[in-house]
């Protein structure tokens, strides 16, 4: 199984973040996933990497040419692929991933997070999509996207589009729980 997981890459947050990135690497890598993440060294994004190269795991990181040319990548990946922008890195983040797993970030893990999310929608991606709630950061999150639901800017189908999990020995369990997202995805795309 192939899991996209998208991280913050500041290294200024709580330990807890960084101890439950590591925690997910290691648990990914002993059940024989691969990790595809955003190729980064510092952060989440490090300690994921290095928690799935601890046990042996495959990571691929996928990274911007500009974010090598200022040294973010991680010198011990299984692979590092470059490419020209941050759109293309998206895009083979997701593409051929069996899941997706959001770890608590910033603007650029809710970019990918949403953008995971509106593909779903859309009828585009049928993976499962799970927030990794850390210390609750996610909380607030659901419960704006339940406010979004319930003002009629979404179905009520589409708050099974994504699972919060609190913790990351639940992650694999609510993987292969999670039925592939619906067929007829567009025909409730649209807001009834």
């Amino acid at each position: 199984m192939r899991v996209c997981v998208y991280a913050a890459s500041s290294a200024q947050v709580a330990p807890e973040y960084h101890a439950a990135a590591r925690r997910l690497g290691e648990t990914l890598a002993a059940n024989g996933c691969s990790v595809v993440y955003g190729g980064g060294s510092q952060g989440l994004m490090g300690a994921l990497a290095d928690g799935a190269l601890s046990k042996g795991g495959e990571v691929i990181g996928i990274l911007p040419r500009f974010m090598a040319d200022l040294e973010w990548g991680h010198p011990g990946l299984t692979q590092l692929e470059l490419v020209e922008d941050m759109r293309e890195r998206k895009h083979k983040l997701l593409t051929g991933s069996d899941a997706v797993v959001a770890l608590p970030g910033g603007c650029g893990t809710l970019e990918e997070l949403f953008e995971a999310i509106t593909l779903k929608r859309l009828g585009i991606y049928f993976s499962p999509i799970l927030l990794l709630n850390t210390n609750g950061f996610y909380a607030p999150l659901q419960a704006f996207m339940q406010q979004v639901i319930e003002q009629k800017f979404m179905n009520p189908e589409h708050h099974a589009m994504w699972s919060l999990v609190d913790r990351v020995e639940d992650v694999l369990p609510t993987i292969a729980a999670t039925p592939k997202w619906r067929e007829d995805a567009r025909e409730y795309a649209v807001v009834r």
